[in-house]
């Protein structure tokens, strides 16, 4: 299997095109191209947001991937490896950008497990499934030095002995002629229970998946010990009926990444036809988590950290709410809101404050907070818009203020993902909210 390393907005092409290449523009082998235009045709008609989307570079047919990153596997192996696009504008090359990628991902659920130590070597040599087949092979040798666990599971056979509860109905019908055999209802002492199962079927899922030798005879050699446990018929259902009793808890991990593996669960998941998932994850999302789980250990006592807060509408119309207001993040203290805040994954240029661009602010974003600001602070205190740190975007820009509020200002203020802190001017009202562990600039 082989495959490339992007990052988000890159454009790809058939191979079949002509013309000479540049940065950001990459050629597939034809048989891809066409799946992903496939994708990009069924996604056009769904409503989610979209991964893909259909565009023209030097007169020749392109497919540019948005803001979401991760895996895109096409079906016949082939794996596209779209990384976040902070790494392209610092310089820091695909390892690095992989590294970051993963450290952000710890902050979703689902990649809670996820040990960044390990993960962090492994991503400066393997691509990013890769990385997740190693993480999840880690935790399944840790179950199997471990010990499977067996539990009793009821059963029916008919045997040369009688064995627990004698089933007269089955038992006559069956061996109306055979008197050496009894048809029985007992308890079996197995190893064959809902958790074994899965991880069994999410091995045999990684042997389809994984490029990597050493990755393919780790996962035969783990599926050797389940030899007695039997493909799961039905994943979902036994998701259901998983039960981690006491002293199973470190089974947890395993099963969280066989979550991932057999539903290919994610923020945002591309399926396409002949099983060929996509793994993607939207930056947005990403990097609300990551800040989010940061700044809330940066929160001076006793206020606290609400995420995705749904107390105001923005109308009310025939005595119902309209519209409801969501600020990604709300610091709170027992009595009041105090701050509300709001993550862009955008690359602003702090340089760029005339004209057109004006930093690369969005006005719809401003109409936003202004919003927020009116219903969660009447009008009065501070909103922060937050958007990653890089080089053209390294000091908070001067507050902007809504003139005909009273007194509602917005901050727009860079998030440093090395250092996982946020930057705020010493000026700034809201200062004394956060602990020493934040950056303050001057």
């Amino acid at each position: 299997m082989s495959g490339i390393s992007i990052y988000e907005f890159d454009v790809l092409m058939a191979a079949t095109s002509t013309g000479s290449l540049s940065e950001g523009l990459h050629i597939i082998p034809d048989t891809v191209y066409a799946w992903l235009e496939r994708q990009c045709l069924r996604a056009s008609n769904d409503s989610k947001p979209a991964w893909l989307r259909l565009t023209q570079r030097r007169g020749h047919r392109a497919i540019q991937v948005t803001s979401f990153v991760g895996v895109i596997r096409a079906p016949d192996g082939y794996q596209i490896e779209v990384l976040p696009k902070v790494g392209k504008v610092i310089g820091a090359g695909a390892s690095k950008a992989r590294q970051l990628l993963i450290e952000m991902l710890c902050c979703l659920q689902e990649f809670r497990h996820l040990q960044t130590d390990t993960a962090n070597l492994a991503a400066a040599r393997m691509p990013l499934l890769e990385v997740f087949i190693a993480e999840f092979l880690r935790t399944v040798g840790h179950i199997v030095k471990q010990g499977l666990r067996s539990t009793y599971t009821t059963q029916q056979s008919n045997l040369f002995a009688l064995r627990g509860k004698l089933m007269m109905a089955s038992h006559l019908r069956q061996n109306l002629c055979r008197a050496d055999r009894f048809f029985t209802e007992h308890d079996e002492f197995s190893i064959n229970r809902p958790e074994n199962r899965l991880l069994h079927t999410a091995l045999q899922r990684i042997l389809q998946l994984t490029a990597s030798q050493t990755h393919q005879q780790l996962a035969r050699e783990l599926r050797f010990v389940f030899a007695e446990v039997p493909i799961s018929a039905d994943p979902n259902m036994d998701f259901q009926r998983v039960r981690l009793e006491r002293g199973m808890g470190y089974y947890e991990e395993a099963l969280a990444w066989s979550k991932l593996i057999l539903e290919q669960q994610s923020p945002m998941t591309g399926r396409g036809g002949n099983h060929a998932p996509s793994l993607l994850f939207p930056m947005e999302a990403v990097f609300e988590a990551f800040v989010s789980k940061h700044i809330a250990k940066q929160l001076a006592r006793p206020l606290h950290l609400k995420t995705q807060a749904r107390s105001h509408h923005l109308v009310r119309h025939q005595e119902q709410n309209w519209f409801c207001l969501k600020p990604d993040l709300l610091i709170k203290d027992a009595k009041k809101d105090v701050l509300v805040l709001d993550t862009k994954w955008k690359l602003l240029d702090g340089l760029k404050a005339n004209g057109t661009n004006k930093y690369g602010l969005a006005q719809g974003d401003f109409y936003q907070l202004q919003a927020y600001g009116q219903s969660y602070l009447n009008g009065s205190g501070d909103v922060v818009l937050i958007y990653p740190k890089t080089g053209a975007f390294d000091r908070p820009l001067p507050v902007f203020e809504f003139p005909k509020t009273g007194g509602l200002r917005l901050w727009v203020l860079p998030f440093c993902l090395k250092s996982r802190q946020l930057l705020v001017p010493s000026d700034a009202p809201f200062k004394m909210v956060f602990k020493d562990l934040f950056e303050r600039v001057t």
